[in-house]
């Protein structure tokens, strides 16, 4: 089954093309990779399906619905949620507070519950706070829930974004370049993470990454973009030794 359907898309500033004509699927709980040199178009692609661009033209369909042109509050409550390349967390509040904020999305009180603090309104902040642990208790951040976000090390900046995006509750989570930064042994240890995540919330997975071995290592199928366009799409072994993708990465002109 196609959780998600992107039809011919094409983004365009002016007279760039920043992503042309670009088509793929993912089916339900698949991991998928996408990948490019810089200025490719990947984040651009992001953009598009997350509802921060709309697209000059195309579509994409995420779970039947066409969501082209949708707002991002709307797609995230669809079920399609990301992280971001730069670390976008409320860094002056607490780590358990990001969490929270990143799943109130989906409570059931009225403001004028919250206004009043009801029963309705304490009793969901309660479940919503313990849920929210649990997802911190997955990376092992549960014991710094009440540390200000920004003074957590890089690497775990990184992985609470992660956290607040499952905090949404997504069908599909796109992750934007999660290993940036970090260390040989936080990018295994986020590798693990990612597979671990996947199979307990029976999440599909599509990931942006720099890091070759990590996008080998976990992608069960990659899609890469030079300029815009897609020139190959398969198995890590078939993007491994084509001609193409090594002619984008380093330059080389294929033999005839």
């Amino acid at each position: 089954m196609k959780l998600l359907d992107v039809r011919s898309i094409t983004m365009q500033f002016g007279g760039l093309k920043a992503v042309d004509s670009l088509s793929f699927h993912i089916k339900k709980g698949e991991l998928m990779g996408l990948i490019g040199p810089n200025g490719a178009g990947k984040t651009t692609v992001f953009n598009m399906l997350t509802g921060v661009y709309k697209p000059t033209l195309g579509e994409i369909h995420f779970n039947g619905q066409a969501i082209q042109g949708r707002k991002p509050f709307e797609i995230s409550r669809l079920g399609m949620t990301r992280t971001f390349q730069n670390i976008r967390l409320f860094k002056e509040i607490s780590v358990l507070e990001n969490v929270m904020i990143g799943a109130t999305q989906h409570q059931k009180y009225s403001m004028l519950d919250a206004a009043l603090i009801t029963a309705d309104y304490s009793q969901a902040e309660k479940a919503l706070r313990e849920k929210s642990l649990e997802l911190l208790s997955i990376f092992g951040l549960e014991s710094k829930a009440y540390d200000e976000a920004g003074s957590l090390p890089y690497g775990e900046q990184r992985e609470l974004e992660i956290v607040r995006a499952l905090g949404t509750q997504p069908q599909l989570i796109c992750l934007d370049e999660p290993a940036a930064g970090m260390n040989h042994q936080e990018t295994h240890s986020l590798m693990e993470t990612i597979a671990k995540i996947r199979k307990d919330f029976n999440l599909t997975v599509l990931l942006i990454e720099h890091d070759m071995k990590l996008v080998m290592g976990i992608c069960e199928r990659i899609v890469v973009l030079d300029h815009g366009v897609k020139i190959e799409e398969g198995t890590p072994s078939v993007i491994q030794n084509s001609p193409k993708v090594i002619e984008a990465y380093l330059g080389v002109e294929e033999v005839h």
